[in-house]
């Protein structure tokens, strides 16, 4: 028996970068750490929703991704500040760069992410959009 009045919960879907709108398809071709770089589709391989809203829309991405950046960069010196009590400044540039390096494609992934689910007006989920396609 099917359901066709199911709801895909908004956290599970954000954190494995599914559509805003119908939570089932990938917003990304790619997986987050691989040597081909992150690509995104240009719609929604479920629903259709272009993702790429208007040209340039991504653009809002680095400022979250700034943001981003900003908070793992804190948290790395309070850290390295708690954890070593060291006042060697080349520490704290090594340590605070590898994690930039490192997390760059988390940050690139989720601030196009966190754009579309939360940063988008008139952007929603629409719950008939995630049931299964009937050929």
């Amino acid at each position: 028996m099917e359901n066709n009045n199911y709801k895909l919960a908004a956290w599970p879907a954000f954190v494995h970068a599914k559509c805003p709108r119908c939570r089932r398809g990938d917003m990304f071709a790619t997986p987050m750490y691989g040597f081909q770089g992150q690509q995104m589709h240009k719609t929604c391989p479920h629903c259709g929703l272009t993702y790429e809203r208007e040209p340039g829309y991504f653009y809002v991405a680095m400022f979250v991704s700034y943001a981003f950046n900003v908070a793992e960069m804190v948290t790395a010196a309070v850290a390295i500040s708690v954890l070593t009590g060291s006042h060697n400044p080349w520490l704290y540039v090594t340590i605070i760069l590898a994690i930039a390096v490192i997390l760059s494609p988390f940050n690139f992934r989720y601030s196009r992410v966190m754009l579309l689910y939360w940063l988008t007006p008139g952007l929603h989920y629409h719950p008939e959009m995630s049931r299964d396609k009937i050929n």
